[in-house]
């Protein structure tokens, strides 16, 4: 008989610890700490034979252990394989996390049903076996060797995994899985931690190379003990925003690949849709040029690709300016305001700024620096950019425009989309290879010096040439005096 035990469980990362504590020794937080029922099992004769029939392993030299090529298994979609590092390699173990409603049972399900001839086995503890039928018709159903499952025992579930011998097995989702060896309900911290581990030894022993989906907490991060992530060979975090229609994957961990690739999808009617081409749908093409729009060349992880910059600048109507951006760092546009208004001379603590990205993307790479200045300067003075112009480069404290990671990356996926001109920093001008049919223009500094010694600073002089030639668009207006005062000729 199975001898209770009550031990006290954080809920954060795991640890355990025999009474309460109001906080964690581990990770520091506050009033994460539960209490929790485990059952502990006694060397019964089927343990026993179990760990009998588990062979014993043997210390190995290095140069002794043999290599096997591992051929790894496509899942019929190419965004996906991206991430993984080139297909899925068979016993492993993946967790993909998102906010609810993001798109995670609908991948699942269109990996399960993908035209690949794979034998998959969707394990559901949240739909019943009508609701997958709605959506499998939604999507399509492409694969005959797909079966539904709909159970919560686990070890219900690793005796249909043992008997049907599947290729790909997806679990939806691990908070609803629960074993018998663990008395405590579903989504505990005891509970996914004996899920996880025994959904790893069936990986390993089998072969089948195993999904776990996982839900997300309010601060963002998968929920149940640290340990989970630390278990699987692979965590994909699934990102967008659920009022827009495009969804990022990106690999958080990979034991068997990068994690510098990323997989970008669109939501439709019939399911994720792959882009290609990231740049075409986060370009707006407008009638006539529109002042505080710019174009800057990101790089996610590997990938380049465009993306249009929307900047507001308005005069404040109360006494403490409004900051707010979307999809970037508010903390690092206050520096990028802070360096116009220190380093160019423009007031920006009279302005509200506004920022937002197309598409509803996330941005956290700083070679967009210079495209979100160049796109609040064009509101500034409401002066429209050039056409053709893109901007890749980070900005210091000092005005300075350092070069941006990835930037021949940058520049050649600048030339693919038709740009005519790309702004980049000064102290790449002897190492980049500028492709045909792209004017690469280099600038050292943003910053307009008024003062005397202006004349003799040759870059910075450059620099504000090229600002005020290169990248606004000419207008005849009052505002063009206002400009050279800013750039100083």
């Amino acid at each position: 008989m199975a001898k209770l035990k009550r031990v006290f469980f954080c809920t954060s990362c795991g640890y355990e610890t025999p009474k309460w504590l109001g906080k964690c020794p581990s990770c520091g937080e506050w009033n994460t700490i539960t209490e929790h029922v485990v059952a502990k099992e006694s060397a019964s004769s089927s343990n026993i034979a179990r760990l009998a029939s588990v062979p014993k392993a043997v210390p190995q030299k290095v140069q002794d252990i043999e290599e096997h090529s591992t051929r790894r298994i496509d899942t019929g979609n190419k965004e996906v394989n991206r991430v993984l590092g080139g297909g899925l390699v068979p016993g492993s173990l993946i967790l993909l996390g998102g906010e609810p409603g993001i798109g995670k049972s609908t991948l699942s399900l269109q990996l399960a049903l993908s035209a690949n001839g794979l034998k998959t086995l969707y394990v559901s503890g949240e739909e019943s076996a009508e609701q997958i039928k709605m959506r499998a018709m939604r999507l399509g159903i492409n694969n005959e060797e797909c079966t539904v499952y709909t159970e919560t025992l686990l070890e219900n579930i690793t005796t249909e995994i043992e008997n049907l011998h599947p290729d790909i097995v997806i679990i939806d989702s691990i908070q609803t899985m629960s074993s018998d060896v663990v008395e405590s309900s579903a989504g505990s911290v005891p509970q996914i931690r004996e899920c996880a581990a025994a959904l790893l030894r069936v990986a390993k022993s089998t072969g089948t190379a195993i999904f776990i989906i996982g839900h997300i907490t309010k601060d963002g991060t998968i929920a149940g003990p640290k340990i989970l992530e630390h278990i699987v060979d692979i965590v994909l975090q699934f990102e967008g925003d659920n009022n827009h229609t495009y969804r990022i994957l990106r690999g958080i961990k990979n034991r068997f690949g990068a994690t510098y690739e990323i997989g970008v999808f669109e939501m439709c009617e019939s399911g994720l849709k792959v882009v290609d081409n990231p740049s075409e749908i986060l370009l707006t093409h407008y009638d006539e040029p529109l002042s505080g729009c710019s174009v800057g060349a990101a790089v996610d992880g590997i990938r380049p690709y465009l993306i249009e910059v929307q900047a507001l600048a308005s005069g404040a109507a109360y006494g403490t300016p409004q900051r707010s951006a979307t999809g970037f760092d508010q903390r690092r546009l206050n520096m990028l305001l802070a360096v116009l208004e220190k380093r160019v001379g423009m007031k920006m603590y009279q302005k509200d700024v506004f920022l937002n990205f197309a598409g509803g993307f996330k941005i956290s790479d700083t070679g967009m620096d210079l495209a979100v200045v160049a796109a609040i300067i064009s509101s500034y003075y409401d002066r429209a950019l050039r056409e053709g112009v893109c901007c890749a480069g980070e900005i210091g404290l000092s005005g300075e425009v350092r070069p941006a990671p990835r930037t021949e990356q940058r520049i050649s996926e600048a030339a693919r989309l038709g740009f005519r001109k790309i702004i980049v920093s000064g102290f790449l001008r002897k190492n980049i290879k500028t492709p045909k049919g792209i004017e690469v223009v280099y600038i050292n500094n943003i910053g307009a010096k008024v003062v005397k010694e202006m004349s003799v600073m040759r870059n910075d002089k450059h620099s504000s040439e090229i600002i005020r030639k290169k990248i606004l668009k000419p207008h005849n207006s009052v505002k063009v005096k206002t400009v050279c005062r800013l750039v100083k000729q």
